[in-house]
């Protein structure tokens, strides 16, 4: 295939699956509305995992209360810069793994900003009531998983060279060489 029918394809396949990503959790959020809200919880494992409707009007684990428009704006630039990120990975299967995080990255970063662009609040429904965990959601368990999976590529995938090449494709500049 040729590189820029490859690049369309990869690009193609990457906004088919942060759909399929967005889908799911709206999906899911939808269903924690018309099953959850203004009613109790659901145990799942009793005394440790249960669905439990909650409207966060902040960030993750309750931060930012009430900072919509800030959680907006840094919600845009953030995928603006991933999207920028996604289209410069290089195509080879090496750095397939960095692109499908990027993926999930963006899924979850657009799944919590519909719902606070719509809802001025994001809809939490997975609670593990054993450790009194933070309410969360699909967007927010993309986003773990992908924060989990950098960092273990990172330690023990990828090397120095692979991060250097990276950083040489992605940025506007050329590092200095090192001598």
């Amino acid at each position: 295939m040729q590189t820029s029918k490859k690049k369309t394809f990869q690009l193609l396949t990457g906004i088919f699956a942060v759909l399929i990503g967005i889908g799911l959790d709206q999906l899911t959020k939808q269903l924690a509305v018309l099953h959850l809200k203004e009613k109790a919880a659901i145990s799942i494992i009793p005394g440790v995992f249960e669905l439990y409707y909650l409207e966060n009007h902040g960030a993750a684990f309750g931060i930012l209360q009430g900072q919509k428009v800030f959680l907006i704006a840094v919600t845009a630039i953030t995928m603006i810069l991933l999207a920028y990120l996604y289209i410069r990975i290089p195509e080879a299967k090496h750095y397939f793994y960095i692109r499908a995080i990027i993926l999930l990255l963006i899924s979850g970063a657009i799944g919590n900003f519909i719902d606070r662009c719509l809802h001025d609040y994001v809809i939490d429904f997975f609670y593990f009531k054993f450790i009194d965990f933070p309410v969360f959601n699909v967007a927010d368990i993309y986003v773990s998983i992908a924060a989990v999976l950098l960092v273990l590529l990172f330690c023990f995938y990828y090397n120095e060279e692979d991060i250097d090449f990276l950083a040489d494709q992605i940025l506007f500049w050329k590092r200095k060489e090192k001598h």
